[in-house]
């Protein structure tokens, strides 16, 4: 049986310069999460999973992006509520993501900035009647990002060398 199309998304009246911030946002989380299809399946990955695998580094790169969009969200008006849950979001996906072998799994299930850009575009298409995030809020949710993001870098540079001491027999 197939399975029924979702409905079409209303379309989002922005100016200009708020079209093309969502444009750009699109394009960085569908190459993050979503830029190539697995061969027979529906099944889509990015590069956030691939740039995991690069020790301790990925994992900011990855996240330095998904802030980005966190930035630009509250530029385009999206409420503390929403910023916090997209906060979240990222916090997972760099903290599991950390874990060796299990993480670049997981970053393969767990699409962040896809996850994201839907919260965004919901509140473009339905506009809650919120306070809009001060400027202050996103900074702290961010320096909160980038304090995760460095923790999670330093344990897993931590692991690293534990884990060589160990293979040389340096322990």
């Amino acid at each position: 049986m197939a399975q029924p199309h979702p409905p079409p998304r209303p379309k989002i009246v922005l100016s200009e310069s708020q079209h093309l911030i969502l444009k750009r946002l699109r394009r960085i989380s569908r190459v993050l999460d979503n830029a190539v299809g697995i061969p027979g399946t529906r099944y889509r990955v990015g590069i956030d999973p691939l740039l995991g695998l690069l020790p301790g580094g990925g994992d900011v790169v990855g996240s330095a992006l998904s802030g980005y969009i966190l930035y630009e969200a509250s530029r385009l008006g999206v409420p503390r509520e929403t910023l916090g849950r997209m906060a979240f979001n990222i916090i997972v996906d760099t903290l599991v993501g950390t874990v060796p072998a299990f993480g670049d799994l997981f970053d393969v299930a767990w699409k962040a900035n896809a996850m994201n850009l839907e919260l965004l575009e919901s509140h473009l298409e339905a506009p809650k009647v919120s306070a809009k995030a001060d400027k202050w809020f996103v900074v702290l949710l961010l320096v909160g990002i980038a304090i995760v993001v460095f923790a999670a870098g330093a344990f897993t540079l931590w692991m690293l060398q534990l884990l060589w001491r160990l293979l040389s027999g340096n322990l």
